[in-house]
């Protein structure tokens, strides 16, 4: 059996606005996910950012950890920040395979001497469109089954903006150079993405609910009807993926978003490739 820890990003705050939007938090999203993924799985979930937080089960008895998102922002530091940190570092020097989207990169770069801020070039907004591997990436497992070019669900401002050392970057589009990477500290592995490979489109329509106002400020949408009518299309394609080939067409939504398999490969490539074999070795 694998013995998942899943640690979501948000503080107390920002899990509250995700339920209220989304009806589960990070955590309980990225838990379901890998249990369908890996029917062997026990996921235990905590909540870093929170003062007083305590593991569900030690480190060194689980086969990886998994970090979620998050709204908040690496370079403004803090408690919540600074203990979620502390966490991915234990979990990499002891060796555990670590994996993140999103907040989860900007963590692990941040602590293996990369950089993670405001992306100069703008945030994501509902998908990252055109991503594709670098000449590193070419053949890296994390990516395997991935076409020559993806989309793939994205909600961000922040990013990584200067690689660590002994990092690789793997992906990236015109928008951000890193949007998936493999960093290695200690005796551990991280592997992750910018983009989010666990969220199914209903759950990209909430979030961008709850980031109306900045997707206007960046000039996405004209206005906040705007940017509503554009969720609430999403989230109609999300319940109807066949019957809904007009949506699909009209917002450019491929397979590789809408087929959950191809949608969370990376998730998928994580366990297979590399939690696994280190179980079994």
């Amino acid at each position: 059996m694998l013995h998942l820890l899943v640690a979501d990003g948000n503080d107390r705050d920002g899990r509250e606005r995700h339920v209220a939007v989304c009806g589960r938090t990070s955590a309980e999203t990225y838990a379901g996910i890998l249990e369908k993924l890996a029917p062997d799985a026990t996921c235990h979930l905590v909540a870093p950012a929170d003062a007083g937080a305590t593991l569900p089960r030690a480190l060194d008895a689980c086969n990886a950890l998994v970090l979620t998102g998050s709204t908040l922002h690496v370079e403004e530091g803090g408690p919540a920040v600074t203990r979620q940190c502390d966490l991915v570092r234990a979990a990499l020097e002891a060796g555990v395979p670590v994996f993140g989207s999103c907040w989860g990169v900007q963590v692990a770069a941040t602590i293996a001497g990369g950089r993670a801020a405001r992306n100069p070039r703008g945030p994501e907004y509902g998908l990252a469109r055109a991503i594709s591997r670098t000449e590193a990436g070419a053949d890296h497992p994390l990516l395997a089954g991935r076409p020559p070019s993806w989309d793939a669900p994205a909600i961000h401002d922040d990013a990584v903006i200067e690689p660590p050392p002994r990092s690789t970057v793997l992906a990236g589009n015109d928008r951000l150079d890193v949007q998936a990477i493999e960093i290695r500290l200690g005796g551990g592995v991280f592997w992750g993405t910018q983009y989010h490979p666990e969220l199914d489109l209903d759950e990209v329509a909430a979030m961008l609910r709850l980031s109306a106002e900045g997707v206007v400020e960046a000039g996405l949408c004209p206005d906040e009807a705007a940017l509503h009518a554009y969720a609430d299309a999403l989230r109609d394609l999300h319940r109807d993926p066949e019957g809904r080939a007009d949506l699909a067409w009209r917002l450019g939504v491929t397979a590789e978003v809408l087929v959950p398999e191809r949608r969370r490969r990376e998730i998928a490539n994580f366990l297979d490739r590399l939690v696994r074999p280190r179980q079994r070795a």
